[in-house]
């Protein structure tokens, strides 16, 4: 991924009833739809300290963690459907009993002109004819319950402290936000990350986790979902085979199933998605953030 933030925005804070310097929140000055982001909230030495933060970034929690004695840092989303810029709001605490709110803003760039065609692909007509309202009611269903595992990870504590890694070596065929258009039609975005792949092939795990859910869906055939706490959910598509259950502890690079031609595709490989809470989002972010905070 390329890295796209240098610069952050800073919005200072004052004590009432005076101009003295207490609290900054920073945040990238600029990043693309469906990025995930490092929020930094600094404090000078010998100030009122921190003892708790909550906030808010994309209308997701935000799980700020203290890395030194007057920095926390935390990860915040852009939604993928964000259009100007996104806002980050921290609630802080002090050891006085005193209270105070930060905002950061994003700005989110116009997309570049289209370069090249979108990704074309043939698939079999039964995934591009009108669907039947069974079948609709099906994928509404099961987007829900992604969306929902997102969320409940809020309530999860962070289960992992090391990195995040690629559950495949292999070439990536498909990245983030590209087109996609299915039998000569252009019809949606393309929330994840495609790898090559042969059936057969193992998956593994990009971090420690638990397993939230196991299931085989309309569109992404069959399916695990990994719950890495602090709202930070991955998911794993098209498997042949699944080799974990529901509840499991993975650890980071463990096997969890097998490449395949399961769901919508066109042929076997594996596609690669992430949530922070019910936010669909760049998964190779977590990689480029490395720990993330």
């Amino acid at each position: 991924m390329k890295r796209r933030v240098v610069a952050s925005l800073a919005l200072i804070a004052s004590i009432a009833g005076g101009q003295e310097t207490r609290t900054t929140l920073d945040a990238p000055a600029r990043a693309l739809p469906g990025s995930i982001v490092r929020l930094s909230i600094d404090s000078p030495a010998g100030s009122d300290s921190i003892v708790a933060i909550d906030g808010t970034m994309s209308g997701e929690r935000l799980h700020f963690h203290r890395v030194s004695g007057h920095t926390w840092h935390a990860i915040g989303p852009i939604s993928p459907d964000a259009k100007s810029e996104a806002e980050a709001k921290a609630n802080v605490t002090y050891a006085s009993g005193q209270t105070e709110t930060l905002t950061a803003s994003t700005r989110i760039p116009a997309p570049p002109p289209s370069r090249g065609k979108p990704r074309a692909l043939a698939v079999s007509p039964r995934f591009t004819k009108p669907l039947d309202s069974a079948t609709q009611a099906r994928i509404d269903r099961e987007n829900a319950t992604a969306r929902a595992i997102g969320r409940q990870s809020h309530d999860t504590p962070i289960l992992f402290t090391a990195p995040f890694i690629k559950p495949r070596t292999s070439v990536i065929t498909s990245r983030f936000g590209s087109g996609r258009m299915f039998n000569g039609t252009l019809t949606s975005r393309h929330l994840g990350v495609d790898f090559r792949g042969k059936t057969g092939d193992p998956i593994v795990a990009a971090n420690r986790g638990v397993v939230a859910m196991v299931d085989n869906f309309f569109l992404a055939g069959n399916v695990v979902y990994i719950d890495h706490g602090d709202g930070i959910v991955t998911a794993y598509f098209h498997m042949s085979k699944t080799l974990v259950a529901k509840g499991d502890t993975v650890q980071r690079g463990q096997t969890i199933g097998l490449i395949g031609a399961t769901g919508r595709v066109t042929g076997p490989h594996l596609h690669w998605s992430a949530r922070y809470g019910a936010l669909t989002v760049n998964p190779l972010d977590l990689i480029a953030l490395g720990k993330g905070w």
